[in-house]
């Protein structure tokens, strides 16, 4: 009798790149995001091994597609920049996130942040930091072994990671980066931007008016019989 062998199936497991749920509730909590995602991606332009995204999903544990969490903001360093469709954590030298980002919304309940609270101190999150506009309220938390702690008073941390500091105001929170520039919005770095253009060419045209002056003294002393190439 002949023994027939059946070969093994192997199933593929599918990792979903997109739960159908828009990015954010409303325009302030996008707003804050896509500011939050940016600058820091300008922080650390320079640096190849920084991997910076915005909304998308991080599985942590390969084989498991329902563990999953796509934060508002993170960054990974150890990881080259790049284009990614989900954060695969086992195709990336096993490297977390260290830091992650949570920007609220009235839609945002106690069930799911705590949810996401458990989860990013499992899987190796050193930094998780959440802002509530409407309430310009901010909290952090920072790895301790195992779980996190709480970071007291947040107005005036410094992140160890990032480097970049908090600072809350009495209408809304500052971030300042290292070298002292404060976090701005897209429009607000395009105004930046055309103001130094304009501030450049009104010196260059303040240096255009100096050397026809210069020129036009010459012209003068040359005029009265003065050597100006002994002057």
């Amino acid at each position: 009798m002949v023994q027939q062998v059946t070969p093994e199936t192997t199933i593929k497991v599918i990792y979903p790149e997109s739960d159908g749920q828009p990015m954010a509730d409303n325009t302030e909590q996008f707003a804050w995001i896509v500011k939050i995602k940016e600058n820091l991606e300008i922080l650390f332009a320079s640096q190849a091994d920084v991997f910076i995204a915005g909304d998308l999903f991080w599985y942590p544990v390969k084989g498991s597609p329902n563990i999953k969490q796509a934060p508002d903001t993170m960054v990974v360093f150890g990881r080259p920049k790049g284009k990614r469709g989900s954060y695969l954590q086992w195709d990336e030298d096993n490297i977390p996130p260290q830091v992650v980002f949570e920007i609220l919304s009235p839609g945002n309940t106690l069930k799911e942040m705590t949810k996401k609270l458990q989860f990013y101190q499992r899987y190796g999150v050193e930094e998780y930091y959440i802002y509530d506009p409407a309430k310009n309220d901010l909290n952090g938390l920072l790895r301790s072994g195992d779980s996190f702690e709480v970071i007291e008073e947040m107005n005036g941390w410094v992140s160890p990671r990032l480097e970049i500091r908090f600072t809350l105001t009495p209408d809304t929170l500052e971030i300042i980066s290292p070298t002292g520039q404060k976090f701005l919005s897209p429009v607000e770095i395009d105004q930046l931007r055309e103001q130094e253009h304009q501030a450049k060419e009104a010196a260059l045209k303040e240096l255009d008016k100096e050397r026809d002056r210069y020129q036009e003294l010459l012209a003068k002393l040359q005029e009265k019989g003065i050597d100006t190439d002994n002057l």
